[in-house]
């Protein structure tokens, strides 16, 4: 089925923000690894397979829709040096995500391609969870301290 054009351009960067996305959580996982924070450690692991599986869908989608998905076109990866520093630089993410997310659903109703539409929503769904860990977990911070809140993720 030929899609609009414009609608996949619009999916192939949401999938460049997604490929940044992988790997700006794979290293922060790694990075919580290497200090011995296992719990944090897995907690980047399950969003950056989270964020693969979006990845997988938006190049179906794209394959789908007769374009050509671009997986060369990654955004500035930003690493953070200390965990909050990591946290808040995947809430920038996150929230621009979920911005584009949000755009991209209407130009899918726009174009009156719902099918798209519905797999976009699902993946707004699970960005607006990441979004929710992210600053529960930047409170805990904020009501423990970086030492006590890390104290909990070993």
């Amino acid at each position: 089925m030929k899609g609009n054009e414009k609608l996949i351009a619009v999916l192939n960067s949401l999938l460049s923000d997604e490929l940044t996305a992988i790997n700006q959580y794979m290293v922060h996982s790694e990075m919580a690894h290497n200090w011995g924070y296992s719990k944090l450690h897995k907690h980047f692991e399950k969003r950056s397979i989270d964020e693969m599986k979006h990845a997988e869908k938006l190049i179906a989608r794209i394959l789908f829709l007769e374009g050509t998905p671009i997986v060369s076109n990654l955004k500035k990866i930003e690493i953070g040096a200390e965990v909050p520093k990591q946290l808040a630089h995947d809430l920038t993410a996150e929230q621009g995500a979920i911005a584009a997310y949000n755009s991209a659903i209407n130009l899918a109703g726009e174009v009156n391609d719902f099918a798209t539409r519905e797999m976009l929503e699902n993946i707004l769904l699970d960005e607006d969870r990441h979004l929710d860990d992210i600053e529960t977990l930047l409170e805990q911070i904020d009501q423990m301290t970086t030492p006590v809140f890390l104290s909990t993720k070993l």
